[in-house]
């Protein structure tokens, strides 16, 4: 049920058809970017939890 070497390659196949050979670049940087955003927004938040059962512990 997963995503094996042979899908990925037709997954690639089909975005260079759709997007073209110029195109893919551009998209895999954004993607990359918007990971990393992801990424450290969700970083952010858990930090923010641990801040705050910290306080809320030293409270008690």
């Amino acid at each position: 049920m997963g995503v094996g070497p042979g899908s990925l390659i037709i997954i690639a196949f089909v975005a260079l058809l759709i997007f073209g050979p110029k195109k893919l670049p551009e998209l895999g940087k954004a993607a990359g970017n918007t990971l990393r955003e992801f990424k450290n927004a969700t970083k952010g938040l858990a930090e923010d939890d641990e801040k705050d059962k910290k306080k809320d512990t030293s409270q008690r």
